[in-house]
């Protein structure tokens, strides 16, 4: 059973994707950080850079966009996977050809801005609607792949041609497998009045500046994910379930009877148990069944899956313990990109196997859950180290960033300094204000666990700072420090006989 739940919620909405109960997809959009794919701009070239075939554009973003070569040239196209098709060999072409600064153009996002970089864009449009996608620079009919069936793809070509308005090209989407020709005209008389309406609205007003806007999440989960094979699609707001059903009504009426209203007085992933699943997915570590685990590592440049059989022993002898948990780890790794939204290059350590035989069962098993997934993914094989590479596309930001933000403590580090190594550098700063500063006394404030540390680890340092001096350093602890912070300052006689009557911690210099 497949289910759409929708929680419309103050300030943000979010979409899970549920297979037999079991959260497969989280989408989650808010108000203040709406996804910009697909949003088309009228831009102004800032920055041409021959050296990287690449030109920065600017569309009002806080951050220039990136426009590559191959994204700039005519007569290209990406199909319904997004994959792309080049036959005018762009390697002919140079940026500076295409581009010149100052040039205004019309581009779409196709990357949404991800960590330090800003949104990757292109000038070749795609419309999309519920059956087709117009392409209003192209002449070309596409079909997708996760179309299987022969016949069906030639059926569906066929009228895709017959249809297709002069001069432009179409792609025909999965959700078009069984369609016929009137649900192919409807959609496209629907795009090519958005096309005009977009020309239309480029034409004139200031530049860079919003041409078209994207539908919100709701509406593109009703255009992308509400097809025939969703069993339902549960909404919690009285005003989105409207909206909802007059949408349906116009582009797949048949499917009317399967969206429900959740009026129930509590709230609707608690109730599916979504709120639960969605907590585990911040997890470093993913327990399998078996009793075996993944480690899931992210970094700037790859993520790395790491598989162990922690608990699991097996029954029969070690290579059938390790072919158990592979097969168990590639169906849960697979399920873990989509529900996390991990995108790049991904390398999967997987338990050593000797048999080439149930090395070959293990990426089969992969590649066939991966098909599920509705972002394109390439297994690439071993490597040499016995290490599975493979990549993902990169759309938008990891539900991780999302449900996230960097800790203001560790900076995102995920890591603190130890109190060995704060001693120290307080050590090295009383040192410094003694022998270089010329301080007759030295005050330090900070948090009371270290404090504590100091004490533990003994005096027998803090002692030694004068180097024999008479020069005194008072200590003083409080909580508004956090653990890292103190401050370390040089003070004169008066201030120092201050800190007596303040019961400030004074370590006795030496004698």
């Amino acid at each position: 059973m497949k289910e759409i739940i929708v929680d419309v919620g103050a300030g943000q909405t979010r979409v899970a994707l549920l297979e037999n109960r079991e959260l497969t997809e989280i989408c989650i959009e808010r108000q203040n950080s709406e996804r910009i794919t697909g949003n088309i701009y009228k831009g102004r070239v800032e920055n041409v850079l021959p050296g990287m075939q690449a030109a920065f554009v600017d569309i009002g973003l806080e951050k220039n966009a990136f426009l590559y070569v191959k994204d700039a040239l005519p007569n290209t196209y990406y199909d319904d996977d997004d994959d792309y098709v080049d036959p005018s060999q762009y390697k002919d072409y140079h940026i500076d050809e295409l581009l010149k600064v100052g040039q205004e153009i019309m581009v779409q996002v196709m990357k949404e801005p991800i960590d330090t970089k800003g949104a990757r864009v292109s000038t070749h449009i795609t419309l999309p609607g519920r059956f087709l996608v117009l392409m209003p620079t192209v002449e070309y009919v596409g079909i997708s792949r996760r179309i299987e069936s022969e016949p069906e793809r030639e059926r569906l070509k066929q009228i895709a041609e017959e249809v297709k308005p002069r001069g432009m090209g179409l792609i025909v989407r999965t959700a078009a497998e069984d369609c016929r020709r009137e649900d192919f005209l409807s959609d496209i008389e629907f795009l090519i009045k958005l096309w005009e309406s977009i020309k239309q609205k480029q034409r004139s007003g200031v530049t860079p500046r919003l041409v078209h806007k994207d539908m919100n999440i709701i509406y593109r989960t009703v255009r992308d994910m509400f097809t025939k094979d969703i069993d339902r699609f549960v909404v919690n707001s009285k005003e989105q379930y409207e909206k909802v059903l007059e949408l349906v009504s116009a582009i797949s009426p048949h499917l009317k009877g399967r969206v429900e209203y959740f009026s129930k007085g509590y709230d609707l992933f608690e109730y599916h148990q979504v709120e639960i699943q969605i907590s585990k997915i911040l997890n470093r570590k993913v327990w399998l069944k078996s009793g075996g685990y993944l480690v899931i590592d992210q970094t700037e440049a790859l993520t790395s899956i790491d598989v162990n059989t922690g608990k699991f022993v097996g029954s029969v002898d070690l290579k059938d313990t390790v072919l158990k948990t592979n097969l168990e780890a590639a169906r849960e790794i697979a399920k873990q990109l989509r529900l996390r939204d991990i995108g790049g290059i991904i390398i999967i350590d997987f338990i050593d196997m000797p048999d080439k035989e149930h090395e070959n069962m293990v990426i089969e098993t992969l590649k066939n859950v991966l098909r599920k997934d509705r972002t394109r993914t390439n297994v690439l094989g071993m490597t040499q180290l016995g290490l599975l590479e493979m990549t993902r596309k990169k759309v938008r930001q990891r539900v991780e960033s999302v449900l996230l933000a960097p800790c203001p403590y560790c900076n995102g580090e995920g890591r603190i300094l130890s109190n060995e190594t704060i001693v120290k550098k307080i050590e090295k700063e009383i040192n410094n204000l003694f022998n270089q500063g010329g301080a007759m006394a030295v005050l330090v404030e900070l948090n009371p666990e270290i404090e504590a540390a100091i004490r533990l680890l003994s005096d027998e340092r803090l002692l030694s700072m004068g180097k024999g001096s008479q020069r005194p350093v008072y200590i003083r602890s409080s909580a508004a420090f956090r653990r890292e912070e103190y401050a370390v300052r040089g003070i004169d006689s008066r201030e120092a006989f201050g800190m007596e009557l303040e019961n400030c911690r004074l370590m006795q210099p030496n004698a």
